[in-house]
């Protein structure tokens, strides 16, 4: 092969993982939504869709990106002959132990920050902000919504992505450049965003993909993403980016400093995160021995 060859193809003169993460990552990035961006502002348009933070409008655009990783992910896995659930995903597991226990993990650090912030004074409830039928439909669908981002991130960045960049410049090259891209998105996309919350992305987009690799599937990842964003939209109610979420559990309010309440960015900024992240890890290291991992991928 020449030189040009060379940097696209392996010697069996197949595209370099590099470039097939490179093609994955645009194509789903910016090239579905480009092609797409005339459909989804006359839906916008037609029901009159508003820029506020509710279950609906999450639901909207995670569906979405679902599809375009589907989609994508779909058209790699045909070049490559392997099946959809090849990536980190495998049916057979989506409702196995690891995206319980994920799950668990995700409440259970999300409530972890919201108690710290209660008890140190920095979030102050004052009852319910809904009842009865209300309380019960937005708790379902603040719960279905939060299903579609953990589904359609991780197949984003942690599933096709993660895996060819994983076998080009190894895992934690890898893990390092999501990572980056991953904080990126937000940091350069959503209002408020500080340093603080980029901190805690990175950590938990490093740990996220620290899981892939001590479980053998995403099914952890997809959990604890789920359960940590319905546990800060609907339950505790937290500002993200400068919106309040709609059809929240309780009324609560955040008076505070911003190095506790994450201010406009909420939980997320909070430093209440970065142990929490921590004793995740932990948590991580402990209990998935690399012996069980070799299993769980053989």
């Amino acid at each position: 092969m020449n030189i040009i060859a060379r940097i696209f193809l392996n010697e069996d003169r197949r595209l370099r993982h590099i470039w097939r993460a490179a093609i994955f990552f645009g194509l789903v990035t910016f090239g579905f939504p480009l092609l797409t961006q005339p459909l989804a502002e006359w839906v916008i348009h037609k029901y009159h869709i508003q820029p506020v933070l509710s279950a609906a409008n999450i639901a909207f655009a995670e569906a979405i990106n679902l599809v375009f990783a589907l989609i994508a992910t779909a058209i790699f896995a045909m070049f490559e002959r392997r099946g959809l659930g090849a990536y980190g995903l495998p049916l057979r597991r989506a409702f196995g132990a690891n995206t319980w226990e994920g799950f668990v993990a995700g409440i259970a650090m999300a409530g972890a920050v919201a108690v710290g912030m209660y008890v140190l004074g920095g979030m102050q409830i004052h009852g319910l902000a809904l009842t009865g039928q209300a309380l019960a439909m937005a708790g379902l669908a603040w719960l279905g919504a939060n299903v579609l981002v953990g589904l359609a991130e991780e197949l984003w960045f942690r599933a096709y992505f993660l895996q060819s960049l994983w076998k080009s410049i190894g895992f934690w090259p890898a893990s390092i450049v999501i990572a980056a891209i991953f904080a990126a998105l937000h940091y350069f996309f959503k209002e408020g965003e500080n340093i603080w919350d980029v901190i805690t992305l990175v950590s938990l987009s490093m740990m996220l993909c620290y899981s892939v690799k001590r479980t053998g599937t995403l099914w952890f990842a997809v959990g604890f993403h789920i359960a940590f964003d319905f546990m800060q939209f609907f339950v505790i109610g937290t500002p993200n980016g400068n919106l309040i979420p709609q059809g929240r559990m309780f009324d609560v309010t955040f008076n505070g400093p911003t190095w506790l309440t994450g201010g406009l960015l909420g939980t997320e900024a909070s430093f209440l995160m970065y142990p929490a992240i921590a004793l995740l890890w932990l948590y991580i290291i402990v209990r998935y021995r690399p012996a069980a991992v070799e299993a769980a991928t053989a």
